[in-house]
């Protein structure tokens, strides 16, 4: 931290890293619905068809059924990756 004295009063804070080190994560809404925007979709031979996006809110896992939407169009989830 630093301190400054002057002539009114005193000033304290913390250093830029002591600040950042602080920040909490904010924590992911995974108790709502799944919403996951999609940023681009690929079609890889062998593989078939992966869109790809960021979870906003909920949970996505192998194995669920989940629909997107305007299309309705219905899907199992095959695999989740991180990148």
């Amino acid at each position: 931290g630093w301190t400054v004295e002057r002539k009114e009063n005193k000033a304290e804070g913390k250093c830029l890293i002591e600040a950042l080190d602080a920040i909490l994560p904010p924590t992911r809404p995974t108790d709502k619905a799944l919403r996951l925007p999609l940023q681009d979709v690929y079609k890889i031979g062998g593989i078939g068809t992966v869109p790809v996006g960021r979870v906003e809110t909920g949970v996505l896992k192998p194995g669920m059924i989940v629909t997107f939407a305007p299309t309705a169009l219905t899907t199992e989830v095959k695999s989740v990756e991180m990148h």
